[in-house]
């Protein structure tokens, strides 16, 4: 079976965010942090472009959460929206509660965690980068 992970786009803020990440989640990254300066064809980039993220990778459990930053000088363009959610499902009602609280620090609650009417414990937020996350305990899942 085909293995899903999210890939997320920031405007010169992966690293910062993938740090931020790294602080909640634990671990190392995957390999390198990619920078876009060491790429082909990138000769005429900025300093400030040649600086941005072309790839990050951070293992979490059995998946990956990957990124890059858009290079505004190739004419990429980042509209964040609520179109995307890192859905999280954690081994424990504590997990879910410090994942909740270190993700959702600086961003915006959408929906506390709390249990809810279909029997499990969920919460979303946004980040304080803008990406959208929920986080769904539930014991059944976990067995």
């Amino acid at each position: 079976m085909a293995k899903l992970n999210p890939y997320l786009n920031f405007d010169g803020k992966a690293e910062e965010a993938f740090n931020f990440y790294k602080s909640v989640f634990g671990g190392e990254f995957l390999g390198e942090v990619h920078k876009m300066g060491n790429a082909p064809g990138t000769e005429n980039l900025s300093d400030e472009e040649k600086n941005r993220v072309m790839h990050i990778a951070l293992p979490i459990g059995g998946d990956l959460l990957m990124a890059s930053d858009i290079v505004p000088s190739f004419g990429q363009n980042l509209n964040v929206g609520n179109n995307n959610y890192v859905s999280i499902f954690p081994e424990s009602r504590e997990e879910a509660d410090r994942l909740f609280k270190g993700l959702s620090e600086g961003g915006n609650i959408e929906m506390p965690i709390e249990d809810q009417f279909w029997g499990d414990y969920f919460g979303s937020f946004q980040d304080k980068y803008g990406v959208h996350w929920m986080v769904n305990y539930n014991e059944g899942y976990t067995k």
